[in-house]
């Protein structure tokens, strides 16, 4: 009689990891419906910049938060693929599809390149070479001729996407950019729940015995530290194309810090909270634009309060209380 009494409950009682992913899939449709009608409430241009940040965020989340490498460089990749793309969008006059792939290609080979240095070392050591490699390209940025110096590259035509899509259209433009931004993130969700995610979360947790267990994790973090850069240059390449700007501003050290802050904010190691405090760090400078320099101020007071008051970042928070 105990055991039919306690079969039903065996039975109705659902596994967390099913909770998690249910609760993960309406959290994915709220975001989509909720980008879908925000035109209708704000600007779209402020909205795809936001989208295209979120994705930066998210991708230099895929590499701490899921790998535990902390890379105080991420702008290298970001700004790069924004030079690129408008590059070859202004000047070599290739369609708005080909100009974005050519900047996240880009990113990728310096994923490559910086990370294959970078990952020979761990800890404050790793961040100080990606912050080091950073800066050596800001300076290539600064002096080289085709990046415009301080002016920047300016005027990037949006172009018409496959031949077919005026993207002079803000309606256009900001679909584009919602599918870009839903693929970019759809991709790192798979990333993290697949064996290979698996695998990088058993490297954050305990790399020595991920290695005794056989996994060459060198192998394992230059392939997360490559798959990071690119979707960094995807939302770079983007925003460049979007705004119709590449700028010293994308490359320098601090939009390295900026996509930390949101990524802290929102709640490091979370699917949802790099886009959450992206949104937030974004809107803040645009309704504080008006104080001027003191928004800097108004954000460290931010994210000081979030650090002590809410470590796990705002989803993280919402999350715990809910397991609770």
């Amino acid at each position: 009689m105990e055991n039919q009494i306690a079969e039903p409950a065996a039975v109705t009682a659902a596994p967390p990891s099913f909770l998690r992913a249910n609760a993960e899939v309406i959290a994915f449709v709220v975001m989509t419906v909720g980008l879908i009608v925000a035109p209708f409430f704000t600007y779209p241009l402020f909205l795809m910049q936001a989208m295209c940040f979120a994705l930066f965020a998210c991708a230099f989340n895929l590499l701490i938060g899921y790998v535990g490498l902390l890379s105080f460089g991420h702008a290298l990749y970001f700004g790069w693929a924004s030079y690129l793309a408008a590059h070859s969008a202004k000047v070599w006059g290739l369609t708005p599809e080909l100009a974005i792939l050519t900047g996240t290609a880009t990113a990728a080979i310096l994923g490559l390149v910086a990370g294959s240095l970078a990952i020979r070392r761990q800890g404050i050591y790793f961040a100080m070479i990606t912050l080091a490699l950073a800066q050596m390209m800001f300076f290539f940025a600064l002096q080289m001729h085709f990046t415009g110096g301080e002016d920047g590259i300016q005027a990037v035509p949006r172009g018409y996407l496959f031949g077919l899509i005026d993207l002079h259209s803000e309606v256009a433009m900001y679909i584009v950019v919602l599918f870009v931004f839903l693929g970019g993130f759809l991709l790192i969700y798979r990333i993290i729940h697949s064996p290979f995610g698996e695998v990088l979360k058993a490297i954050r947790e305990n790399e020595p015995r991920a290695i005794s267990l056989g996994y060459k994790t060198e192998r394992y973090k230059l392939i997360a530290f490559v798959l990071s850069a690119a979707l960094a240059g995807l939302a770079g390449s983007t925003k460049a194309i979007v705004l119709q700007l590449a700028s010293l501003t994308d490359v320098n050290w601090p939009m390295s810090g900026e996509v930390v802050l949101m990524t802290l904010v929102g709640g490091l190691g979370t699917i949802f909270g790099p886009v959450v405090g992206s949104f937030v760090i974004l809107l803040m400078q645009y309704k504080l634009a008006i104080v001027g320099e003191w928004v800097l101020v108004i954000q460290g007071v931010i994210f000081v309060t979030c650090v002590l008051l809410f470590r796990r970042g705002i989803v993280g928070e919402i999350a715990a209380r809910f397991k609770g």
